[in-house]
């Protein structure tokens, strides 16, 4: 079907969309056929107007060299080290390198903090696989990894676990994919997980500009204004107050990292912006299962560098009581990620805001294909692989109200077996021994209790009449959690939770007593875990980020 402005393709007799062409561009679907045979299914790819790329023809190809790995399809042009699988190279829309590379790491890369026992200081590693190899290869997708085996002769060189980081590139897709599969085996020794990320740094000549929220965003200084000389070293390493920046406009002012931290879920993306040319760099994380602390722990996004992360793992603003601890008799494997990193342009010179809008469009696409049916690794499940569960939550508080109150807007949430608000502090499993009985359930129900020892969460809100869904849950055991703000405390369910594949668990009707010792005298602000009705003083003038003066959060 065509109208002279859109020309439209479908497969017949089925009806399934497999061509849009429009404006010079050859088919803005991304079309695969299905491995059932019942014809086409189309890759979802949010773009507007001049924001649209022009996909390669030949779809996707790789190019394997020595010391060297190029994955390429038409939009991206992607570079990794090898065998250590740093990213090097990016390729989009005109900048040969938007990367900022100036060491062997490269300008992309996933690193580690960890260190053999409490005592132990923290060891900063970043991740160099020692083995390549090209997982899947079609015009469709490529998929490479870069593993790094541990072996005793390591010793306390290394963190005692095996590395398997994966790049995935799509046909049709306007970026990369990016996730690691981590195991440590019975046997090999202790350690804790202080941190582990993935870090992208930008070119500080093209990218300037962060934005992180609707209204958190703003030009940054440049790296070399937190040198000496051109700044003054405040309370700790991360703060100092703009002296003499390059952009004098932001003289005065302080820049802190720690200023930009969001909570996990309100970070979904975040990224940079160049000017001239017109393109934005974005980390899309579409699910925070695989994320430490739950919903509200919050992280490092972007700061100056330019520099993007993804966070999985840190003890930043909750302790060390949050970190994975993984002894010599415990087998432990978690897959983090995949995180998408998104890159979008204008054709000419425009306001920022547009790139965001349209990446915060990307991301709400790459959440609702949750989970992708791409990765090649087992170890990462598919939809039809994971169960659900569902509920009512209702709050009976029969000192301030005599009737069931409704769970409006509860966070409700699946969590490794713990006490009531232990999700906040787990990142791995309880003890073992308290572990013993839910791991004898995971093998008579599918002969594998690796599933136990990894430590995903799975969170959603529950409606206005404290219904809740919880879908695409992984395999294991679990305990649900819940908070309802506007009342103290947390719930914790009666019995743990065993979900199976394809498996979904209706709750019924859920009660939840909030803790109380007799009638509210008094309170001041609202218990729903933000600090939004208290006071903030200003700040002294000296010692300001203009970001946040008169700024709607405060």
């Amino acid at each position: 079907m065509d109208n002279g402005i859109v020309q439209l393709t479908l497969s017949k007799p089925r009806g399934s969309i497999t061509g849009v062409k429009h404006h010079e561009v050859g088919n803005l679907m991304e079309v695969k056929n299905r491995e059932d045979g019942r014809g086409a299914i189309l890759t979802s790819f949010a773009c507007s107007d001049d924001l649209c790329p022009v996909a390669g023809a030949d779809g996707v190809t790789i190019h394997v060299e020595l010391e060297y790995v190029v994955l390429d399809n038409g939009i991206i042009r992607l570079t990794l080290s090898k065998p250590g699988g740093s990213v090097t190279g990016v390729k989009y829309h005109g900048i040969d390198n938007v990367m900022e590379v100036k060491e062997e790491d490269g300008g992309g890369y996933w690193d580690v903090v960890w260190n053999p026992s409490d005592r132990d200081s923290g060891i900063f590693d970043i991740i160099l696989g020692t083995e390549f190899d090209v997982v899947q290869q079609d015009a469709n997708q490529v998929e490479v990894s870069f593993r790094t085996q541990w072996n005793p002769s390591h010793g306390g060189k290394l963190v005692p676990l095996n590395i398997d980081k994966r790049f995935v590139m799509l046909r049709g897709s306007s970026g990369f994919y990016t996730y690691a599969i981590y195991e440590h085996l019975r046997g090999w020794p202790d350690f804790n997980l202080g941190e582990t990320r993935v870090a992208f740094k930008l070119r500080k000549d093209r990218f300037h500009y962060m934005a992180i929220a609707d209204n958190r965003q703003r030009t940054m200084p440049m790296p070399d204004d937190r040198k000496a000389g051109r700044s003054q070293k405040l309370g700790y390493s991360e703060a100092v107050r703009l002296t003499n920046p390059i952009n004098a406009a932001l003289r005065g002012e302080v820049d802190d990292k720690y200023q930009y931290s969001s909570e996990n879920k309100d970070s979904m993306v975040h990224g940079w912006i160049s000017s001239d040319p017109s393109v934005g760099f974005w980390v899309i994380t579409p699910s925070i299962e695989f994320k430490s602390g739950g919903p509200v722990k919050q992280d490092l996004t972007s700061h100056v560098g330019p520099t993007s992360l993804a966070t999985f793992v840190s003890s930043h603003y909750a302790g060390d009581d949050i970190l994975p601890r993984v002894r010599k008799g415990e087998y432990w494997k978690k897959v983090f990620g995949p995180v998408f990193i998104y890159l979008n342009s204008a054709s000419t010179k425009s306001d920022p805001k547009h790139l965001w809008e349209d990446a915060k469009k990307q991301e709400r696409v790459e959440e609702g294909s949750w989970p992708y049916k791409f990765p090649a690794s087992k170890d990462f499940q598919k939809s039809e692989q994971r169960g659900s569960v569902s509920g009512r939550l209702f709050v009976v508080d029969e000192t301030a109200n005599k009737h069931y109150v409704n769970g409006n807007a509860a966070f409700v949430g699946l969590a490794s077996p713990g006490e009531a608000g232990s999700w906040q502090r787990e990142s791995k499993v309880p003890d073992l021994l308290i572990m013993f009985k839910q791991v004898l359930v995971i093998i008579r129900a599918k002969n594998d209790h690796h599933d136990v020892l990894q430590g995903y969460q799975f969170w959603v809100r529950a409606d206005a009449k404290g219904m809740f869904f919880i879908k695409n849950v992984r395999t294991g055991v679990y305990n649900l959690y819940a908070w309802v703000p506007g009342f103290i405390g947390d719930y914790k369910s009666s019995v743990n939770i065993t979900v199976t594949s394809g498996n979904h668990i209706n709750l019924g009707n859920l009660e939840y007593r909030p803790p109380r010792d007799g009638p509210t005298l008094w309170e001041i602000g609202i218990p729903d875990r933000s600090a939004a009705e208290f006071f903030i003083p200003d700040p002294y003038p000296c010692y300001i980020n203009r970001l946040y003066v008169n700024h709607p959060d405060r």
